[in-house]
């Protein structure tokens, strides 16, 4: 097992991207701290990890609350006796995301609260744990929006997430010599119910599909099997990178 022996802290496990984490962090030993601001969508994703016999346990909270982050990692503690992975993956792309010229302070505001400051929260109490284990991994997922420009602008998630590689970099700087690596993920589309609705019209599925080389959208496993290698040791000497995940599209010209 690949995660044996290891504690995950993994945020917005609630549903997609980070349930599927929780799960597969688990089938590979890990045992699972899981967050999500949903408090029923997070036990759910606890219990499912439970029913396949791992060992998870569920903190309900929001990631851009100091005090509900500080309580989590306080918890996954005082379970499991440390933490050694941080899985920062909880993220929002609300509605009212467009372009700079039409984007509402109160979503501007919002999505670098979540896909910012939540992850700058659970570094300023997720490090600490690290550093009493000995070390440790952090993954932050950030997205290849960050990468490209996009003729459909949602300009809040795209610069809160080019806010979260430099923060990466930043964090793998500082905490290298301590032995905390700190690493992104840069996911392409991924095929959640919601892109599928977003994309009922064929000719706008076939439109975005023609720029994946690959042929297909993303799968959430796609991107947590990029994590559990960036959790592993297997990645003890990768250290402020930023994993690109995405089909190929950054880089189609065509």
């Amino acid at each position: 097992m690949r995660l044996k022996n290891k504690v995950a802290f993994i945020t917005g496990a609630g549903g997609g991207m980070g349930r599927m984490a929780a799960l597969m962090f688990a089938r590979e030993g890990a045992r699972i701290v899981a967050n999500d601001y949903r408090a029923d969508a997070v036990e759910e994703t606890a219990q499912m990890v439970r029913d396949e016999g791992g060992e998870c346990i569920a903190v309900p909270g929001d990631v851009s609350v100091a005090a509900d982050v500080e309580r989590a990692i306080q918890a996954g503690e005082e379970a499991f006796g440390l933490i050694n992975v941080l899985y920062n993956n909880a993220g929002i792309m609300p509605d009212g995301d467009e372009s700079v010229l039409d984007l509402k302070e109160e979503v501007w505001q919002r999505v670098m609260d979540v896909n910012v400051k939540g992850i700058a929260l659970c570094c300023q109490y997720g490090v600490p744990a690290l550093l009493r284990a000995g070390g440790g991994s952090i993954v932050n997922i950030a997205s290849f929006v960050a990468l490209v420009g996009c003729t459909v602008p949602q300009d809040a998630y795209t610069a809160s997430k080019g806010a979260v590689l430099a923060l990466t970099h930043s964090l793998a700087v500082q905490f290298g010599p301590q032995n905390v690596r700190a690493n992104a993920i840069s996911p392409g589309p991924i095929l959640t119910p919601l892109l599928d609705q977003l994309l009922s019209d064929p000719d706008k599925r076939a439109l975005r599909l023609n720029r994946i080389p690959m042929g297909r959208f993303g799968k959430a496993e796609d991107i947590v099997y990029a994590g559990i290698y960036l959790a592993s040791d297997e990645s003890t000497w990768v250290n402020g990178h930023n994993l690109v995940v995405d089909g190929g599209i950054t880089i189609n010209y065509f």
